[in-house]
């Protein structure tokens, strides 16, 4: 086992001291870098990409050759589960994501196979182990699954959706096919994280892009309720470290409490909610992750420097902070924007960890 020699993100979401407030960004790798759109030419397209091992650590590894990072993400995407259940993935030039089949009746639920990491996503569990090895203990690795509420969405709806009104429709007036699809997506992303975790992943994320549309009620019942089954399932040690859990709900903001009581060891904020407050909401439950707005990351150096002086400060003095994006960099972003933002957030957090 190499030895890990920056381990600060993994201290920070177990709220153990930090001589600063570790830092990462959400997709990270990708189209704003120049480096990551020359490979993706050579991999022909993004799927290719995602399930070539080797182009995925490239990419994985090319935002930390650039920046002060504490932590790398395995590049891949959230949609491998439902594309491994059998739906047919492609991307549709200028509408995203879309799969040949769906999801919609008791006998689609039924047909689904619960997915089993190393044997249906090998490419996935073998970028993780060609990452690990590249990386050779400078940072930490991350793995990631989407939530089965934010899969669902993809695989009733067949692609992206603004309202995702097929599948609300079927969660209120059919809620037993409903439940049987998320409980398939619970037991497929725990076996499927738990693979990551013992191919080389030290922590892992649970993107629940999607909860957020649901309302209150709702979100308890199709969103959170499976997002702990998942939690409860993880293994939460390998290696001789604890690989903490991070859930994040985007538009999560009210429920940040119940979230808090998941298991999981942080939660991810978007930029809607002060992080200030949301420390005051939570205690000593869980740390936090975020959230600076990625639009801020399109202003001047200096207002991007006064936007993480003030998310630093509404955090206050103290670890459980690990700074972030309120979502991913978008592709339009001028890479020194991202420079000037890590490295403000490496400056000016060392005083708030000061004894």
């Amino acid at each position: 086992m190499t030895e890990l020699k920056n381990d600060t993100f993994l201290r920070a979401l177990q709220r153990q001291p930090v001589e600063y407030t570790p830092v990462w960004m959400m997709r990270q790798a990708g189209r704003y870098l120049p480096e990551y759109r020359a490979t993706r030419a050579k991999a022909g397209d993004f799927l290719s990409l995602c399930m070539n091992p080797e182009l995925s650590c490239e990419v994985t590894m090319q935002p930390l050759a650039r920046y002060p990072l504490d932590a790398a993400i395995l590049f891949s995407d959230i949609l491998t589960i439902p594309d491994a259940m059998g739906l047919g993935l492609y991307f549709e030039t200028g509408e995203g994501p879309r799969f040949k089949k769906t999801v919609r009746t008791q006998a689609d639920v039924d047909a689904l196979p619960i997915v089993d990491g190393e044997k249906h996503l090998t490419y996935v569990c073998d970028a993780v182990r060609t990452i690990r090895r590249e990386l050779n203990g400078s940072v930490p690795l991350i793995g990631f699954s989407g939530s089965p509420w934010t899969l669902a969405t993809y695989m009733v709806e067949g692609g992206g959706s603004k309202d995702h009104a097929r599948s609300k429709a079927l969660a209120f007036d059919q809620p037993d096919l409903m439940h049987g699809l998320l409980d398939k997506l619970a037991q497929s992303v725990t076996a499927y994280l738990n693979d990551q975790i013992r191919a080389g992943a030290q922590a892992v994320q649970i993107f629940d892009t999607w909860g957020g549309a649901l309302s209150h009620n709702a979100y308890q019942e199709f969103s959170l309720r499976y997002m702990k089954q998942i939690v409860d399932g993880l293994i939460r040690e390998n290696e001789g470290r604890r690989v903490p859990v991070i859930l994040f709900t985007k538009n999560g903001g009210q429920w940040l409490e119940r979230m808090a009581e998941s298991g999981a060891d942080a939660l991810g904020l978007d930029w809607t909610t002060d992080i200030g407050a949301a420390r005051q909401r939570v205690g000593d439950h869980v740390a936090l992750q975020g959230n600076m707005d990625p639009a801020m990351l399109r202003a001047s150096p200096a207002r991007i420097e006064q936007e993480v002086a003030t998310i630093l400060a509404s955090y206050g003095a103290g670890t459980g902070h690990v700074f972030n994006l309120g979502h991913g960099i978008t592709p339009e972003v001028d890479p020194e924007h991202a420079a000037a933002f890590l490295n403000c957030v490496k400056e000016l957090s060392v005083p708030y960890h000061r004894n």
